[in-house]
């Protein structure tokens, strides 16, 4: 078993002035090559986007992507026909395959949109562009680890052109939770808030552990943590 912890600190950081992210793994003038991606995992950028402002339309091809909404309303529209909004609890997952266009705006006035835009790679190329939308509920979420997305859709999961699995998870004071794993494949944990030990390594807000050749995680000793954990191929 190998692991390495990842700092929120170590993160690299964009001020766009109406936008302000943090990003995991290298992404646009944030070059790290040690940090590209890990396994299947490309992207997750932590953004905050002033009210009124958001991304114009851009185009993206051959990807999964997924947003995971903390706070605010993230308002999505695409050439597929979507336009949805997307408040938090819910978790949005568009495949790009051959090719689409979207937007991502803050419309709420006076309001952050805080999101967790992630990345994957897909397992199948230039798919038909695809939209998927899911209310996750909290008491899903509660004490344990809720499968979000897969590549099968099960347990009324989003369904990702992906081998890769991705499960939330509130937990806090004596809630724990066991998550076994292939040791041919790559974990990652990423925290997005509160204080959580996993496997006796203790990490804090926006900290992340990577992890191969591992059989099994253990969460404990949870501080009003919220975490994502990411089941990905090699």
């Amino acid at each position: 078993m190998t692991f390495t912890l990842r700092k929120s600190t170590d993160r690299g950081y964009a001020n766009h002035g109406w936008l302000k992210s943090y990003h995991s793994f290298s992404f646009a003038n944030y070059h790290d090559p040690k940090h590209m991606n890990w396994g299947n995992l490309r992207v997750i950028n932590e953004d905050r986007i002033e009210a009124g402002a958001g991304f114009g339309q851009h185009s993206h091809h051959n990807m999964e992507i997924i947003s995971y909404v903390l706070s605010g309303e993230l308002a999505h529209e695409d050439s597929m026909g979507n336009i949805k909004t997307i408040p938090p609890g819910d978790v949005q997952r568009m495949s790009a395959g051959s090719g689409v266009t979207h937007s991502e705006f803050n419309h709420a006035k006076g309001q952050l949109t805080h999101f967790l835009q992630i990345w994957i790679e897909p397992n199948v190329q230039n798919i038909r562009p695809s939209y998927e939308q899911k209310t996750i509920p909290t008491a899903e979420k509660r004490g344990s680890l809720r499968l979000i997305a897969s590549p099968t859709g099960e347990q009324d999961s989003l369904l990702i052109h992906a081998d890769a699995k991705l499960y939330a998870g509130l937990f806090d004071g004596q809630e724990t939770a066991t998550l076994i794993l292939n040791p041919n494949r790559k974990a990652y944990v990423y925290l997005i808030c509160g204080e959580l030990k996993v496997n006796d390594q203790n990490i804090c807000s926006g900290d992340a552990l990577l992890f191969a050749q591992e059989t099994q995680l253990q969460i404990s000793h949870a501080k009003k943590a919220e975490v994502l954990i990411f089941d990905l191929s090699l």
